[in-house]
């Protein structure tokens, strides 16, 4: 288990993750991290919930579709 601790950044609060996550995940700096809070405590993730959601939505959208799709691209 990485663990890490919370520090000061100016007036506000940050934490600074292991060099194996960032690059385990191909970070760099000014990527974009979401905080989800669980029952379990918060997940930090680089990939967006909502995206997830929409990527979904499309998959089923582009299975019932797919031939007007199709014709439509033409």
């Amino acid at each position: 288990m990485l663990k890490t601790a919370v520090r000061r950044v100016g007036n506000s609060l940050g934490i600074t993750l292991p060099r194996t996550v960032v690059a385990n995940y191909h970070l760099s700096e000014g990527d974009e991290l979401h905080l989800i809070e669980t029952e379990e405590g918060v997940v930090l993730t680089p990939f967006n919930p909502k995206f997830a959601e929409w990527a979904k939505a499309f998959e089923h959208t582009n299975r019932r579709f797919r031939n007007t799709l199709k014709a439509l691209a033409k």
